[in-house]
């Protein structure tokens, strides 16, 4: 598998995430036209911060996502506006979002790297730069 590479004027790179946040008290809200809704909501932002997602998947109870997104905008920032550009969407468009939570989704989320050489690979390789 061949990895790809993408700039802008300063950075060349390949960051790519896995992340997963879930509505308040875990709750399975995110099904029907609410589900459908909110991929749109995601991917419209997604589209908004330059970042590509390449797999998304919603749940009842969580959403998951594996995208790609510039290092210096932040991975936190992207997070951040998906889930307060869909909260204030979905509790706007469906009612029943309202009633059942105080707010859409909680404050916590999982971010974690993908790809890339193993760390006891890079750690070899940066150890033994001096020796080359």
């Amino acid at each position: 598998m061949s990895r790809t590479f993408k700039s802008n004027n300063n950075v060349v790179y390949s960051c790519i995430y896995h992340i997963i946040w879930c509505p308040k008290y875990r709750r399975p809200v995110l099904v029907g036209t609410v589900e459908q809704r909110l991929k749109q909501i995601i991917s419209d932002v997604a589209v908004k911060y330059q970042s590509e997602i390449q797999e998304m998947e919603v749940m009842p109870d969580h959403v998951r996502l594996v995208v790609e997104i510039d290092p210096q905008y932040g991975i936190h920032r992207l997070v951040r506006q998906m889930k307060g550009v869909s909260s204030h969407t979905l509790r706007r468009e469906f009612q029943h979002l309202r009633t059942r939570l105080p707010t859409l989704w909680t404050n916590s989320y999982f971010v974690a790297t993908v790809g890339g050489a193993p760390l006891a690979v890079l750690k070899q390789y940066v150890e033994n730069q001096k020796h080359v």
